[in-house]
This record gives C-alpha cells, sequence and structure tokens, in this order.
C-alpha cells in the first residue's frame, strides 16, 4: 500500500481551508479540494479520503500533491491543458496569405473564401481564419 506524503498545514492555511470547506460562496471544485487537504492533515490517506468525499483515490492524491508543491494557490484553478494541436502549417498559412496578396483567380477580380479554399484544398472556415488573423479583406 502506497503511503501518501504528510500534509503540514499552518494555522492561517488551517482557517482559509476550513472557512473554504464550508462556504457557499466558492466554486464546488475548490470546496471539495480544500476538504481533501483538511482530511489529508488530519492524517488520513488518499484511500480513506476517497471513500469519505465519493471521490476517486487518484483524485485525492492528485490535490494532495498539488497541495504540497504550489500551496492554497494550486487549489484553486485546474493546470493547463495543451489544446488541440494546429492542423495547418506555418508554411501553409504563409502560402494562403501570399497567395491572397500577389495573385488574383482565374475568373474573377478578387478571392472569395470559397475559391480560396478550392484552390489550396482546405476549408472555407480556415481560409476564413487566416485571412481575419492577417487582416486581409480580398473583397474590398
Amino acid at each position: 500500500m502506497r503511503i501518501a506524503p504528510v500534509v503540514k498545514l499552518t494555522s492561517d492555511q488551517t482557517v482559509l481551508l476550513n472557512k473554504v470547506a464550508k462556504g457557499t460562496s466558492v466554486s464546488v471544485r475548490f470546496c471539495q479540494r480544500a476538504k481533501i487537504i483538511l482530511l489529508a492533515a488530519e492524517g488520513m490517506q488518499d484511500i480513506e479520503i476517497a471513500q469519505q468525499l465519493g471521490v476517486t483515490r487518484q483524485l485525492s492524491a492528485r490535490w494532495r500533491d498539488r497541495f504540497i508543491r504550489l500551496g492554497i494557490d494550486g487549489l484553486k484553478k485546474d493546470a493547463p491543458r495543451p489544446g488541440r494541436r494546429k492542423k495547418l502549417s506555418a508554411q501553409k498559412i504563409t502560402a494562403i496569405v501570399r497567395k491572397t496578396l500577389e495573385q488574383k483567380p482565374a475568373n474573377a477580380t478578387h478571392w472569395s473564401t470559397r475559391t480560396m479554399a478550392q484552390s489550396v484544398g482546405i476549408s472555407e472556415t480556415s481560409v476564413r481564419r487566416i485571412w481575419k488573423a492577417h487582416g486581409l479583406k480580398p473583397h474590398l
């Protein structure tokens, strides 16, 4: 059985966490995290905390570790996540911008999002997003 690291609280931290744990004007997640830390400070193991609060052992261990590393500020927000990877490379975006500025379509006076999208093989929405990011308005 894994023994969880000991959590030691100062009197200020204990007062603040008790206030958060009983508070009604804080987020539910922050309240739950405060309860986890208070129980951990009493000497309970992660599995016991999980059973008492109705959460998983991993969740209890995660917030215990985060509190040990970052203190109370670490309990307030989730860790940032990486988000979705970009599908269009910087080279492709540069090529679209260059084509917009330097070339004209065969049968028109200026590019539309549809004709550019068809020309370069991406979606119309992606063309619109690229043009907006670069301040391009070929129709004007």
